[in-house]
């Protein structure tokens, strides 16, 4: 079958372009007449950028569409405000910002816009990792892994970085063992630091064992977290102080609340 060629000057339809110019003229304006827009760094924005995505990934994980399209919107705005920064200091502009993941898309997909043939997603993945190991140049297979992700999911990429290039368990059942050894050790410590520092590698070994069952370990906790606040609410819900109500009791309202959910 023959590929369809790739046409950079595509555009989306004429009410998707009048929208995205209204916007990014709305955020020029702002950052000309707002004086809080107009003091704004790439550094006091940070924060927001963080806080809006994890508002997208909440609004994901309720599946609640009209807050997803919100939430898009607020971080489709930071990237915006940042570029107009950029812009504004003569770093790049908004077009250097799409033209460069337009190119980037294209160029790391090359079973897609050129001729080559691929068995199927793993080899997308690893096709992907070599051509971005290549297009960046980079000395380690963990230099693509942002420092300041959050632990569990640093563990997760990390460990998915060193896998592409062969340093991995065997099987499911070596990570496994590789937990239980680490457990014992965590029990066997005699100090506090020796604790924290044998409770880390607990956990990176939870990490690895949930990668080899094709689980996020990110979003398995986040999920268990999410369920922890329904279920404390429901109990908290039932008693007229928590504080004061028997263990028994919270235990007993606790367990209704997961048969609840299960009917």
């Amino acid at each position: 079958m023959q590929k369809e060629v790739f046409d950079p000057s595509f555009s989306e339809p004429n009410d998707s372009t009048t929208a995205w110019k209204t916007l990014v003229n709305v955020v020029r304006q702002l950052r000309q007449l707002c004086p809080w827009d107009r003091k704004q760094t790439h550094s006091s924005l940070r924060h927001l950028l963080i806080e809006e995505a994890y508002e997208t990934v909440d609004a994901l994980d309720h599946q609640n569409m009209d807050e997803l399209c919100r939430e898009l919107g607020d971080v489709l705005l930071q990237i915006i405000l940042h570029s107009v920064i950029a812009e504004e200091e003569s770093h790049f502009t908004l077009a250097d910002v799409i033209a460069t993941v337009t190119d980037k898309m294209v160029y790391r997909h090359p079973h897609v816009f050129e001729d080559l043939q691929v068995s199927g997603v793993d080899e997308v993945l690893e096709n992907w990792e070599a051509l971005k190991a290549k297009e960046k140049d980079r000395t380690s297979v963990l230099s693509g892994v942002p420092l300041h992700l959050p632990a569990l999911l640093c563990a997760f990429r990390m460990q998915q970085k060193a896998a592409s290039v062969g340093f991995d368990f065997p099987d499911q059942n070596t990570t496994w063992e590789k937990v239980e050894e680490e457990i014992q050790e965590f029990k066997s410590a005699t100090s506090d630091q020796e604790r924290e520092e044998e409770f880390g590698d607990v956990l990176f070994a939870l990490v690895n064992y949930a990668r080899k069952h094709n689980i996020n370990p990110e979003d398995a906790l986040r999920e268990t977290n999410n369920r922890f606040r329904s279920r404390l609410g429901y109990v908290e819900s039932k008693v007229v102080s928590i504080d004061n109500a028997d263990l028994a009791e919270l235990d007993a309202l606790w367990e209704e609340c997961k048969r609840q959910e299960k009917m």
